[in-house]
């Protein structure tokens, strides 16, 4: 087999209860769309999963990055599934479905996409993260500590294969501009604009050596696409692992560390963000707290094995618990910032529809 793709494309099309979770007969028409697509020839593998009340889409072909019958396979999914939530009135039925018509590409039209064309390895292991009620940013901080923190991966420091760093390719999705920052060099500028992460986005980490694709991210933010609020990002990440990238255990060890992240309830509030099994990613607290979910295959010949449930291990409760207790200190800030977003931030929720009661009762001081 030549180059295979991994895609992994996810939409909100509607919630069971609320924003809480997804309903059973949405995964099943899913699996049997997709199913019928592997059958005639066009998925080389697939799996259906959830994280909250988004739908995933994890498929295996050899069309390459960013094709049109693998996109329009995804929308036809969600647009099949958001007809059987609307019947069920599931809540916010198609929220991620911002367009009428397919136009070649899912991206700018809801859905978060990541992508990597790769050539196996002898063994190739992939680790798929599922975000639920944040954005893409919140890549940022695991992304980071991964590839180019040596007290998170120590690979960095004893692996001759991946000890001369990577790359990192920084999104600006507010001017689409992007910058490549070479690690360990240039950690320090890097900083300064991934610190800031409802900004600036990581989308791609190449290793240096040989630029072969480490990590892929969704960098899609649907309020910017929408021109307003219509629901968290909820993005998608996929990392490659071990034989020339982190370990498994080293790019796990980037989620033991419950940080804050913007999101949770109505998209206007920090949150701790919580790495949990597959069965407990219903976030209900205040909508929340964000929910990361981790599904590990081992790729071969293109097929999926897998999943592992990665987050399933009693090694994360100490983060599990340490989220709780920051979601209790979070939410006693209540309505006052830093437990709501600052203003910048609070522009692409609801808030400008309140503020436009106020519209002309502001006098000079």
């Amino acid at each position: 087999m030549g180059k295979i793709t991994i895609s992994v494309i996810k939409a909100d099309i509607g919630g069971y209860v609320g924003h809480s979770s997804s309903h059973p007969d949405i995964i099943e028409l899913a699996k049997k769309d997709l199913g019928k697509a592997k059958s005639e020839g066009l998925l080389v593998d697939f799996r259906v999963l959830t994280c909250g009340d988004d739908l995933e889409l994890i498929m295996t072909h050899e069309k390459g990055e960013n094709a049109e019958p693998i996109h329009k396979l995804a929308w036809d999914t969600f647009l099949h599934g958001t007809e059987l939530a609307k019947k069920l009135k599931l809540y916010g039925a198609g929220q991620d479905i911002l367009s009428d018509a397919f136009s070649g590409n899912v991206k700018g039209m809801g859905p978060g996409v990541a992508e990597m064309e790769i050539e196996e390895r002898k063994s190739e292991p992939i680790l798929i993260f599922m975000a639920d009620k944040t954005s893409p940013g919140a890549w940022n901080f695991p992304l980071y500590k991964m590839f180019a923190d040596p007290f998170n991966t120590a690979g960095l420091v004893i692996d001759p294969s991946i000890h001369d760093g990577f790359k990192f390719e920084v999104l600006d999705p507010h001017k689409e501009e992007t910058i490549v920052f070479s690690a360990p060099e240039e950690i320090y500028d890097m900083l300064v604009f991934i610190g800031a992460k409802e900004h600036y986005i990581i989308q791609r980490v190449w290793r240096k050596s040989d630029n072969r694709i480490a990590a892929a991210s969704s960098t899609q933010k649907l309020a910017l696409i929408a021109g307003k609020y219509v629901g968290k990002d909820d993005p998608v990440l996929i990392v490659r692992a071990q034989s020339g990238f982190p370990a498994v255990g080293e790019v796990l060890e980037g989620f033991s560390f419950p940080f804050l992240v913007a999101g949770w309830m109505r998209g206007s509030h920090h949150g701790p963000f919580m790495p949990t099994s597959f069965k407990e990613a219903n976030p209900t607290r205040f909508d929340g707290p964000p929910r990361v979910t981790c599904a590990g295959f081992q790729l071969a010949d293109g097929k999926l094995i897998g999943p592992r449930d990665m987050f399933d291990d009693p090694s994360f409760e100490s983060a599990r618990r340490k989220s709780d207790e920051i979601a209790d200190y979070m939410r006693r800030h209540g309505p006052f910032e830093p437990g709501r977003l600052p203003l910048s931030d609070m522009e692409y929720t609801t808030l400008p529809e309140v503020r436009k009661k106020l519209e002309g009762r502001f006098k000079k001081a």
